[in-house]
Parts: C-alpha cells; sequence; structure tokens
C-alpha cells in the first residue's frame, strides 16, 4: 500500500488499484471558528492530491476535518464515504454509511471488489455524542489485499476493542491522536492521547500503524514526538513515522 500524508488528518493512499483520501484539510493556518470557540491551524498542508477515487470522511462538522478546501475539493471526487449526517449536509457525491454497514467498490485492477465498511468512531468521552457529533471509522478490505483501518476522530479504547471483536485480522492501522482538547470539554479527549494509540495498536494486533492527525493544529497537545516516545517505551516497533509531504 502506497501512502502519503499531508499534514493533521490528512492522507492519501493506494489500495487494490483505488485511490482514497482521509478527511481533507487544505486551508491555509490561520483562526477557524466553530460555533463560539475558534481553532488555530498552525501548519499548511504539504504537497497536493492526485486523482482521487474515494474521499473517507470522518466528520464534516469540525474544520480540522473538514476545511473550506477540502469541501471545494469533495465536490470533485467520484465518491465521499461519511455518516449519513454528513451525506445529508454535503450532497453530490457523498454517501452515508450507518455503523457496520459497507459498500462494494469495483477494483480498476480486475481482481473483484474491495470492501468498505463503515466502524464506530467516538469523539469524545461516552455521554458527549451530542456536544462533538457523529463520527465514522473506515475499514478496507479484499482479497490477497491488507486490511486497512482508518479510525477517524476517535477517542474511546472500548470502541476498539468492538472493532478489534469483528475484524480480529487488521493489518495496517491509520490511528488519528493527538489528544485534541478544546474548551468545549475542557480537559477531556477528543481523540486518543499517545498511551491510547499504543494500547488501541496491542487490541488491534496490528503489524503496521501509521499515526496521522497529530501535528497541525494548536488544539492537538500532543504532537508526533510523543507518540514516537510512547510507542518505542512500550516496545512497539511497527510503526511507520511517515514525514509529511
Amino acid at each position: 500500500m502506497n501512502l502519503r500524508r499531508f499534514g493533521g488528518p490528512t492522507a492519501e493512499f493506494e489500495l487494490g488499484g483505488l485511490r482514497f483520501l482521509t478527511d481533507p484539510t487544505f486551508d491555509p493556518p490561520g483562526e477557524y471558528p466553530i460555533g463560539t470557540r475558534t481553532l488555530t491551524k498552525t501548519a499548511p498542508a504539504t504537497g497536493e492530491p492526485g486523482p482521487i477515487d474515494v474521499v473517507l470522511l470522518s466528520h464534516d462538522q469540525h474544520p480540522d476535518n473538514l476545511d473550506n478546501a477540502g469541501r471545494a475539493f469533495t465536490a470533485t471526487v467520484p465518491l465521499v464515504l461519511c455518516t449519513p449526517v454528513t451525506a445529508e449536509r454535503l450532497a453530490g457525491p457523498a454517501h452515508g454509511l450507518p455503523e457496520w454497514t459497507h459498500i462494494d467498490l469495483p477494483r480498476p485492477d480486475g481482481a473483484g471488489s474491495l470492501r468498505i465498511t463503515a466502524v464506530p468512531a467516538q469523539h469524545g468521552p461516552d455521554g458527549t455524542t451530542h456536544l462533538t457529533g457523529p463520527v465514522t471509522g473506515f475499514i478496507a478490505s479484499g482479497e490477497g489485499l491488507p486490511t486497512v483501518y482508518v479510525s477517524g476522530d476517535n477517542a474511546s479504547i472500548r470502541v476498539v476493542e468492538e472493532i478489534a471483536a469483528r475484524f480480529p485480522s487488521i493489518d495496517i492501522a491509520l490511528l488519528f491522536g493527538g489528544r485534541a482538547r478544546t474548551p468545549l470539554l475542557g480537559d477531556a479527549n477528543l481523540t486518543l492521547d499517545a498511551a491510547g494509540m499504543v494500547e488501541a495498536t496491542r487490541i488491534l494486533g496490528v503489524e503496521t500503524v501509521i499515526p496521522l492527525h497529530v501535528d497541525s493544529w494548536a488544539h492537538f497537545t500532543e504532537g508526533l514526538d510523543d507518540v514516537k516516545e510512547a510507542f518505542a517505551h512500550a516496545g512497539l516497533s511497527g510503526v511507520i513515522w511517515l514525514p509529511v509531504g
């Protein structure tokens, strides 16, 4: 699987002849309002994506996962997979997948189909979904291909356990981290912290982890160095520290 990281939650990867992009965020650094709050982007995206077949969008309600340029980009691709409420708001190529449902996409290589399954993600502590809104993760799988998990903005280890129970043979995990925090929930984590990423890796039993969502925004209270330290301390060696760009 070929993969390129642009910064924040945004990465491009190719699997089964299809090109995917996660959570498009291409706006420049600056202040981005969200309700009565403001999120600060600290670094630009590095590079531009090539032709994309499918956008895997965890959610649309926060600018650090879908910004203005990302919104415009989603209108240019053949398919955007997302939550049902996001599909209602985006329309166009957006297709909502409820939790644990899937869509089978024909593979350009002629080797059958690639299945994308929507899996749960919890954007904060228990009981806060009414504040943060619904989020989804994804599992991509197909015959002769590695099974890939894209976590989206998830802060719940219980959710990771549910996914591992249904998909016991995940090969590659794109884990969103950063220990995101905002005044909305005070010192509660909106995404996994570095220790949680380590625990999620052990629960999933994956051989390869690619950390995303660990840079480019001021409300990410942990960075890539924190994740590196946590994985080194845990003795986990299957992490790909992919530079931005």
